[in-house]
């Protein structure tokens, strides 16, 4: 971290901004584990933006700020972030942070962290700046499995997430060393860059941190990713959310290609491509018009051995193909319907 100056604003320099909605099961552990952070808390705050949440989730954030009022602990905030989307929190959290603050670390209400989780963050982007140089604009971190899973669903997805079929270049993605990067997971950033190009933009609804990320890249800043400091994300726990999941993902991919065409990666047409082959083949009566989809279907029953192999249940042979053929048919889908129809408010995590 570059030297502050000496007339600098006195408080915390890093400030975790958290939007959520409905995040009654995971928000307290969230909490807590910043809360118990290794980093002086007079360094850090934490700023909580409530989407409209109608399952307590404001009462349990209002219940940990009443019992952390100490010193010995960094403030929480609690806001209302009326207009719902995560866009919306995120440059609200710009505008009414302490001037002091020149650091945010985005974070979600379904994921946790260690306790030195902050140092690493500060390690890490001191690590990215003498690399980067001053333009640096952002370092993201590992996503990794929660470590827990309350269904057989969600042990299903972790798997196929750990699968080179399941995970792309983005949140997902594992690496091991320091490198730039064009989609940061959970990123530390500079608070003067983000300003610099207005914030998020509240018309992605999801989305909103690929297409700052580019709008960064094009505005000359230079976007890092470390492997020292992790987040702990916990996954959707049933098939129904991880379709619904998968489907958003899509669609909002297809907006951010719209506006960024250069963000396009060939790996995340090829269900697409494979569907509209096979579907040709069929159509002019290829003799090896099933090529395609058994080629597909082996991959997929080796996905489902390696999961086991790699130590999760046997249930795993049969459920992670089963969640990677959800994942790449409902993102597909989700490609196509972002081509034809606005976006609108999910109706299970924003």
């Amino acid at each position: 971290m570059s030297p502050r100056a000496m007339d600098a604003p006195v408080g915390p320099v890093l400030a975790t901004v958290i939007p959520v909605y409905n995040e009654a099961l995971h928000i307290e552990a969230c909490l807590t584990s910043l809360l118990n952070q290794t980093l002086r808390p007079d360094q850090h705050m934490i700023l909580v933006l409530d989407g409209g949440s109608t399952d307590g989730t404001e009462k349990i954030v209002q219940r940990l700020i009443d019992e952390h009022t100490s010193v010995s602990s960094p403030s929480i905030e609690l806001m209302l972030n009326p207009e719902q989307t995560v866009a919306h929190a995120r440059n609200r959290a710009m505008h009414d942070l302490p001037d002091s603050v020149e650091f945010t670390i985005e974070m979600i209400g379904h994921a946790e962290v260690d306790p030195n989780h902050l140092e690493q963050r500060l390690e890490a982007w001191k690590a990215c700046e003498d690399a980067a140089g001053e333009r640096l604009a952002a370092v993201g971190v590992q996503v990794v499995a929660s470590g827990q899973t309350s269904t057989l669903a969600e042990d299903w997805i972790e798997g196929a997430l750990a699968s080179p079929l399941g995970r792309s270049g983005g949140q997902f993605s594992r690496f091991s060393t320091m490198s730039p990067t064009d989609v940061p997971a959970f990123v530390m950033h500079r608070r003067r860059a983000v300003e610099a190009v207005n914030g998020w933009d509240p018309t992605f609804i999801t989305s909103q941190d690929s297409d700052l990320s580019m709008r960064l890249l094009k505005a000359g800043y230079v976007l890092f990713r470390h492997p020292l400091p992790s987040v702990r994300m916990h996954k959707r726990t049933t098939l129904t959310q991880w379709w619904k999941m998968g489907h958003r993902y899509g669609f909002w991919r297809t907006k951010v290609l719209m506006k960024h065409p250069s963000r396009a990666k060939w790996q995340e047409f090829l269900p697409l491509f494979g569907a509209l082959l096979t579907m040709t083949l069929v159509l002019f009566n290829a003799p090896n018009w099933m090529l395609p989809a058994t080629a597909y279907g082996l991959a997929l029953v080796l996905a489902g051995l390696f999961s086991v192999l790699s130590g999760r249940g046997p249930s795993s042979l049969v459920g992670v193909p089963l969640c990677l053929l959800i994942l790449h048919t409902s993102f597909s889908l989700g490609l196509l319907d972002g081509l034809v129809r606005k976006g609108r408010f999910s109706r299970d995590r924003r």
